[in-house]
């Protein structure tokens, strides 16, 4: 009995083991691939924060070691701390907002009605548009002198509002870019949650109509706490691509004007292509990364402690 069972043991093991290597043995071109193009890279910048790298060496002004120059300087930094503020900004009036929007097109679009797949393809094509080409177009209609914009603003009140120099504006540049965010992002949100109201079981939903509810109890009694787990994965992906905000600000103002649309992406890149300072940039790009990672673990925590009470 006892030599059985200690060879049923022993084959167990073999065989853990054996499927253990072989997912290693799947794993490892993506683990090489991440060590080579994240983990290496990080772990460098890391290491050139600490100098004056440039981007083009040059062989009289050899790179120093600098210590916390860089991490120090960022303090004093305006263009970094108003590029800071405007990421908090934009994730505190995106976040929501996308995510609102995604979850109430899902709803309309997972009704059975005729031409459902053309509705579906319509509000998720902005997604699968490159955003560079979406910022050019959304350049034009902001146009204070021939933009659909304004003219449409015009149009409607008469002649007496606008026009609006959307993009020039210091208190309209920002919301004007985060308009065409919450327009070109909230299909993929969209889509997540089409599979998750496809996923809750019909019976639910029988249940609750047996029981008097009607469709906006159902919806937050059925709907919601079922979305519970695709809720918090969208807003934590909506969250970090939040956070990375830079082709339509460097496509349409450049951070500007006077750094209003500035964001810390934008003034990185600045700062690394732009004015050659690699060791500086990596101190923004170190800083910005804990700063992100922060507030996911946080959200993270919250949304999770939200779901156990509930």
């Amino acid at each position: 009995m006892t030599v059985d069972t200690t060879k049923k043991t022993h084959a167990m093991t073999s065989q853990q083991r054996s499927e253990a290597g072989m997912a290693w043995l799947f794993s490892a071109p993506a683990l090489i691939l991440l060590t080579i193009f994240l983990v290496v890279p990080f772990i460098m910048a890391i290491g050139l924060s600490f100098t004056d790298q440039r981007l083009i060496p040059n062989p009289n002004l050899p790179t120093r070691f600098v210590g916390l120059r860089n991490y120090i300087r960022l303090l004093k930094d305006e263009a970094f701390l108003r590029g800071l503020v405007n990421n908090f900004y934009f994730v505190l009036v995106v976040v929501p907002i996308q995510t609102t929007l995604a979850l109430f097109l899902a709803i309309l679009v997972n009704q059975k009605i005729k031409g459902v797949n053309l509705y579906r393809t319509i509000y998720f094509t902005p997604v699968v548009t490159t955003m560079v080409v979406v910022a050019i177009i959304w350049t034009f209609l902001y146009n204070p002198g021939k933009g659909l914009i304004n003219a449409f603003i015009q149009a409607i009140s008469f002649g007496q509002l606008g026009p609006y120099r959307w993009l020039q504006d210091t208190k309209l540049v920002f919301p004007s870019i985060m308009l065409l965010s919450i327009w070109q992002g909230a299909g993929f949100q969209m889509v997540i949650y089409l599979a998750g109201l496809q996923d809750i079981p019909g019976e639910l939903y029988e249940a609750a109509e047996v029981d008097g509810a009607n469709k906006i109890q159902q919806l937050l009694y059925v709907t919601l706490p079922q979305l519970r787990n695709t809720t918090i994965f969208v807003v934590l992906s909506t969250t970090i691509l939040a956070f990375k905000l830079f082709t339509q600000v460097e496509v349409m103002t450049k951070g500007g004007p006077q750094n209003a649309s500035m964001t810390t992406i934008v003034h990185l890149v600045h700062q690394g292509w732009g004015n050659l300072k690699v060791g500086y940039a990596s101190a923004i790009s170190i800083v910005f990364f804990f700063i992100v990672l922060g507030v996911s673990l946080l959200q993270r925590r919250f949304l999770r402690e939200e779901r156990e009470v509930a």
